[in-house]
């Protein structure tokens, strides 16, 4: 790749130095922001359609948008963009939420949580969003948030940072550029996740199947009853949860234990020295778990998980802790899977009540106890566990490897931007 001939101070900390002819600017004198609002007086039955920060993510634009009537939308619901804006979050910032709007999103409503930016006449609209979305400016914009939990920065001092510019011929020619390389990293990146999302497709199937329909699938089966659950092996049993589960609410009282979360990924030791997540005045309200303990958080059926513990600790008075009778101990892995299944499958969903759509779904103690579980042979658990434990570790092992393949996919998409709008690399009428 051909490099230009000479470079000259750029007056930008990030980008030393950039193409002679080349010129760096504050953002405010290349794009006017912030220019169109939504009238207060605006008839409250009248749609919109909105972007909220949540909606766009770092290197794929805007992803879901939501309708509302005017009346109904959220008070932030305010700025209105078209064709060509580029809108940038002011808000979490480490979220890095920036997007270009395309033909598909004109006269949109997004958040006041973004600074709209409409590029002036002789700027190319599509190279100012490449450049806005280049590292190191987002880079920059972090830096100059303000605030640790919930960084943000103002339009005002958003828009005093610099962007470079190319001449206008260079503009267009590095924005051809652009689209066709990120096209074809982006068609990468789609075959990529695709494999990903059907290996974990097939592990959760595999997992429903294996559970409930246990290893050796000539064996006779009877109907279980339960319409989750449908055919069974004819030697198993189907139970109730409460005949062999008791949950228990042991509150510790002191602060010498690890503080458990339940997380998507299990059961993990929490950080209480840091400041992330939502942190708690004091532990001594919260209860015990113990190694092999169930525990989970029956307050959110969409987004919650279930575990059985590798620690000894405690975890918020507000989740489920639950263990096997004495006198009735099963295989804790097996019964991990089936209740882990019972979440990605939505079984707790269905049985739960609450407000959902304000994440209040819950699981009552009564319904949880009453459920109906498939019962194997305590021998039989033990190998379906074994089994899934060695063939979804192969399946994980090759979803980090093509996670991993992602991520240098993002990290390659984001060197080509870079270098393109800084002029590391010349990009001629053959590129």
């Amino acid at each position: 790749m051909e490099r230009y001939a000479e470079y000259h101070n750029s007056g930008i900390a990030l980008v030393p130095s950039i193409p002679v002819g080349w010129e760096s600017k504050p953002l405010k004198y290349v794009a006017e922001c912030n220019k169109r609002v939504l009238s207060e007086s605006t008839n409250e039955e009248t749609e919109i359609t909105y972007i909220d920060i949540g909606s766009v993510n770092y290197g794929h634009g805007i992803c879901e948008t939501q309708l509302f009537s005017f009346g109904n939308a959220p008070s932030r619901a305010r700025r209105i963009v078209q064709t060509g804006d580029i809108i940038i979050s002011t808000v979490r910032t480490y979220l890095k939420a920036i997007a270009y709007i395309s033909e598909e999103y004109n006269y949109c409503i997004c958040s006041t949580g973004f600074a709209v930016f409409t590029p002036k006449i002789g700027i190319n609209k599509k190279y100012l969003f490449y450049a806005l979305n280049a590292d190191w400016f987002v880079s920059d914009v972090e830096r100059r948030s303000v605030g640790v939990s919930y960084p943000a920065i103002t339009s005002t001092a958003l828009a005093t940072l610099k962007t470079i510019l190319p001449p206008f011929d260079e503009q267009e020619r590095i924005v051809v550029y652009l689209d066709r390389r990120t096209a074809e990293i982006d068609t990468l990146l789609a075959d990529h996740q695709l494999q990903a999302e059907m290996l974990d497709t097939y592990k959760l199937e595999l997992i429903a199947e294996t559970v409930i329909k246990g290893l050796d699938k000539s064996t006779p089966t009877k109907d279980s009853g339960v319409d989750w659950i449908g055919e069974v092996p004819k030697h198993w049993d189907v139970t109730k949860t409460k005949w062999m589960f008791e949950i228990v609410k042991r509150i510790y009282g002191k602060e010498d234990r690890n503080v458990l979360s339940i997380t998507q990924r299990g059961i993990k030791v929490r950080d209480v020295e840091s400041n992330d997540g939502q942190l708690a005045e004091s532990y001594t309200n919260y209860q015990v778990v113990n190694v092999n303990d169930f525990a989970m958080n029956s307050m959110d059926l969409l987004t919650g998980w279930v575990d059985c513990s590798q620690f000894e600790g405690v975890t918020s008075p507000d989740y489920r802790v639950f263990r096997f009778f004495s006198e009735k101990v099963q295989c804790h892995n097996y019964y991990k899977y089936l209740f882990q299944m019972c979440y990605k499958n939505r079984i707790f969903y269905r049985l739960g009540q609450g407000v959902s759509n304000l994440g209040r779904w819950r699981l009552q103690a009564d319904q949880f106890l009453n459920m109906r579980l498939p019962q194997p042979p305590v021998e039989e658990q033990e190998r379906i566990a074994t089994y899934l434990d060695e063939k979804t570790a192969k399946i994980e092992a090759l979803i980090t490897d093509i996670n991993a393949q992602i991520e240098k996919l993002k990290q390659y998409r984001q060197i080509v931007i870079h270098d393109a709008v800084t002029g590391k690399i010349k990009v001629t009428e053959e590129e």
